[in-house]
This record gives C-alpha cells, structure tokens and sequence, in this order.
C-alpha cells in the first residue's frame, strides 16, 4: 500500500475547513447554506438526517458536482456554502478534499459527522425508505 486512509484523512484535513456541530448548527437553516448528507442511502434511512439535508451518496459526489457530466446536479451550480457530512467525519473530509479540488469553493466538513451533530441534539428528520426495484 503506497498510502492508506489515515495518510489520506490527514491531506484532507491539512487543506479543508473543519467546522463542529456547535458552528454548523449557527449555519443550518440558513438560505445561502445547504447541508450534503455523503451517506448511503441505508444510513440515513436507519438514522434520519439533518433536517433539510441535501442527500448525495459519496459514490456520486464528483459526477454531480461536474456541470460536464450527464448527472450533475444543479444544487452544486449555485453560489451556496456546503457543509459536507457523513457518520463519523472521514468521508466528507476527503469529499471536501475532493470538491475543492475540483472547483466548489465554499464548502467545509463537519467534524464528528451527523453523530456529532445528533449528540448535541440538533434537529434530526425521519428518512423513508425508497421502494426498492
């Protein structure tokens, strides 16, 4: 292995701004401001969400971001801030990594993920199921 998640993790964060729960929960609600929930469908569904939350699984992110790609998403073409979120924090830093990297310029991670954010019990929405095909 030329270089592992930790090594990874740790580029992400030396370039990406991390904010905490108490900072996303100043930002949350507000119209320039849209939350990115990276987490698997299944996650969220188990879990829920920030409430408001923009759902874009990891997998994806890239190809929805780039106005190039026969996916891209319109929400990533606007002059929003993003607040990048997972479980735990590691996915959305090397999410934040990447789409800084590839031109989306206001946008942060938040630390600790929605577990952080549900433990400092800020406000959390049911997800349902999708009918699965």
């Amino acid at each position: 292995m030329k270089k592992g998640y930790k090594a990874l993790l740790d580029e992400a964060n030396a370039v990406v701004e991390t904010i905490d729960a108490a900072e996303a929960r100043t930002l949350h609600g507000r119209g320039d401001v849209v939350f990115v929930d990276l987490r698997d469908p299944r996650e969220r569904e188990r879990e829920g969400t920030i409430a408001g939350a923009f759902s874009c699984p990891r997998g994806m992110l890239e190809f929805w971001i780039d106005p190039e790609s026969p996916y891209h998403k319109p929400v990533f073409a606007g002059d929003s801030r993003f607040v990048f979120f997972c479980a735990s924090g590691w996915r959305s830093a090397l999410a934040t990594k990447t789409a800084q990297e590839m031109g989306l310029d206001s946008v942060c991670h938040l630390e600790g993920g929605f577990t952080a954010w549900r433990t400092a019990g800020h406000p959390v929405e049911a997800v349902v199921a999708k009918p699965r095909t």
